[in-house]
């Protein structure tokens, strides 16, 4: 694919964003895997961006690149045709029991700071006592730190900025999911990937993915690995990205592209081009 092919990106958000309403095949795929009992709360986000990525295309509007938020990683590697959709639907289940379980046996918990240096967040971190990473670079404004509570308080009180405690169940992309990387590692190599139809850039570091086993490692490394988005959207405007598209119900990576101050990039949320 030729560079100035690539200007339409869809994204998808991970935990923190909510579920939503799903039909056709990924309700029959999520039903197909669960039958008649409660949604995972992380399989309903995937459930829900997916439905969303549909109703988009439908609308005409089809990606030449994507990339995922965290968990937002698993649609978009469905939305790249590499990740069949039961696949998704079982490994998003199967994710979040092993990181509920994760999260009761070592508690923790994440910590927004906005305003504050991303740098300074990352020494921060590496120099308090206990567990604790800089685990989401979201804007250039704003870094997540995540781990142990006493360890989260101390690294908030030694950088400035404004600190939101997140509502998430644990202490994600921080060593504390170490047991649960470990096993989504196994279940993921049993998982038959595609060659991906169009590009995926990993959240990880920015990479352009563009073979089904890059995908793969991807997903397997997601779970301790911090998130980069900053990494992404920077990549994104240098494969000459113009308009960003978020498959998500509350348009929270949309909002975060306002950070980067951009006029040439502008982000839509589903619900404003679907409504």
């Amino acid at each position: 694919m030729h560079r100035e092919e690539i200007r339409r990106a869809v994204v998808f958000p991970g935990q923190g964003t909510v579920g939503g309403e799903v039909s056709g095949s990924v309700r029959e795929a999520v039903q197909g895997y669960l039958g008649e009992t409660e949604t995972p709360y992380q399989l309903s986000v995937f459930a829900a961006t997916v439905d969303l990525l549909y109703r988009l295309r439908e609308r005409g509007i089809v990606p030449d690149v994507v990339a995922g938020h965290s968990l937002g990683e698993y649609a978009a590697a469905h939305a790249a045709g590499s990740l069949r959709l039961e696949d998704g639907v079982r490994l998003v289940a199967e994710r979040d029991r092993l990181m509920g379980e994760a999260a009761r046996e070592r508690p923790g918990g994440m910590v927004a700071l906005v305003g504050a240096d991303p740098a300074e967040v990352a020494r921060a971190a590496e120099e308090a006592e206990g567990v604790v990473v800089a685990a989401n670079f979201n804007t250039p404004r704003q870094t997540v730190i995540s781990g142990e509570r006493s360890a989260l308080e101390a690294v908030g009180e030694r950088v400035r900025g404004r600190k939101v405690a997140l509502n998430v169940a644990g202490a994600f992309h921080s060593p504390l999911m170490q047991p649960a990387s470990r096993k989504m590692e196994a279940l993921l190599a049993e998982v038959a990937l595609e060659e991906p139809e169009i590009p995926m850039v990993g959240a990880t570091d920015g990479a352009v993915l563009s073979t089904a086993e890059e995908i793969r490692e991807a997903l397997r490394g997601q779970m301790l690995s911090p998130v980069r988005w900053v990494a992404v959207v920077e990549r994104f405007i240098e494969l000459g990205v113009r308009e960003i598209f978020e498959a998500g119900e509350d348009g929270t990576l949309t909002r975060m592209l306002r950070d980067f101050k951009r006029k040439d990039v502008e982000g839509h949320a589903a619900g404003e081009v679907l409504s």
